[in-house]
């Protein structure tokens, strides 16, 4: 997010360890504030190895984050009440503890600050179930929406089968849409206001109400340099075909949007997903819809996966803005009643 010129506030935890330090050392260098990092003497910085497989595809992966919910409780997270009440909003992942998701739920659900959900697994998911009616938005991929979906309901209930060996595009979105979207309906039914839902190659679904509006407070949102080439290079892109106004009052229609991915010639899947958040999260603070927001999410998704990196050390303002105008021109509407 920093590389994309917004300035998030970290809330997290490192051990006193060669990591931790790196960590730190790399935050400060690119300007950001640390005053959210949690030190802590004899435990370790929390990790995540993955395993993938010739194609860049993730197949296994062991993560060692204990830290995060020992140590990051809720005491720690009121000191930074102020900081997170004058957010334009508030990103969690379910690596928190149920009592300091529900804790940061709190604090944000007072403020209005609109509250992004990262469910970083199939596993912790679930945890959105008790503070499901906080949670503004959420950007599971579909074995995690699936998840999240049963965690809420009867589990068992949704479920979700991959097709094999499809090589049409349509064909792909079409099932993945029949699969998914009792599982996205139902959760809107839950009081979420917006599914971002990752198809990987096959791009993003969004599923929200028509008259949508997540960033309830414009005054908090700072338009950046980059932000604002971004929404002249995108202003005006989204086919006209598309008669639904996501801002638009007294409307109750459910809408569901496919983005499709542009083709990338792929290094690394790694940090792709983080990217894509990330993407998003700084184009909606920067003051672009959600349509545009999640093209650019899309576009630096895609600088990632044909970087050597997991975030490019650099991102073009230009190459974002004309991958998120494709993404943008090509994107449908296949819902909405």
């Amino acid at each position: 997010m920093a590389k994309l010129g917004t300035q998030p506030l970290i809330i997290s935890v490192v051990g006193n360890d060669m990591a931790g330090d790196f960590l730190l050392k790399y935050w400060r260098s690119a300007g950001l504030c640390t005053d959210g990092i949690l030190q802590v003497h004899d435990v370790a910085t929390p990790v995540v190895s993955n395993v993938f497989d010739g194609s860049g595809e993730l197949i296994a992966g062991i993560a060692s984050v204990q830290a995060v919910e020992t140590f990051l409780t809720p005491n720690w997270i009121y000191q930074f009440s102020r900081h997170i009440s004058t957010a334009p909003l508030l990103m969690l992942d379910a690596n928190l503890s149920p009592q300091s998701l529900q804790a940061a739920c709190k604090i944000a659900y007072e403020s209005g600050v609109p509250v992004l959900f990262e469910p970083v697994s199939v596993v912790k998911s679930s945890r959105i179930a008790p503070i499901a009616q906080h949670i503004t938005c959420t950007s599971p991929n579909e074995i995690e929406l699936v998840a999240m979906a049963n965690a809420l309901s009867t589990p068992g209930k949704y479920n979700f089968v991959k097709l094999e060996q499809c090589h049409n595009k349509t064909e792909a979105v079409d099932h993945l849409f029949e699969m998914l979207s009792p599982a996205m309906f139902f959760l809107l039914e839950k009081g979420i206001k917006l599914l971002l839902v990752t198809l990987g190659l096959n791009g993003v679904f969004i599923c929200c109400k028509e008259h949508i509006d997540i960033m309830k407070d414009q005054r908090m949102c700072r338009m950046t340099a980059l932000s604002a080439q971004l929404l002249e290079k995108l202003e005006g892109c989204f086919p006209p075909s598309a008669l639904v106004n996501l801002s638009r009052e007294g409307s109750s229609r459910t809408c569901v949007f496919h983005l499709p991915a542009t083709t990338a010639s792929v290094i690394s899947l790694t940090g792709a997903g983080d990217c894509l958040v990330g993407g998003v999260l700084s184009s909606l603070c920067g003051g672009l819809d959600i349509m545009q927001s999640v093209a650019v999410g899309i576009a630096t998704a895609k600088a990632s996966v044909e970087s050597e990196a997991n975030i490019p050390a650099i991102f073009s303002a230009a190459s974002i803005a004309d991958e998120a105008r494709k993404t943008l021109l090509s994107a449908k509407q296949i819902w909405c009643q």
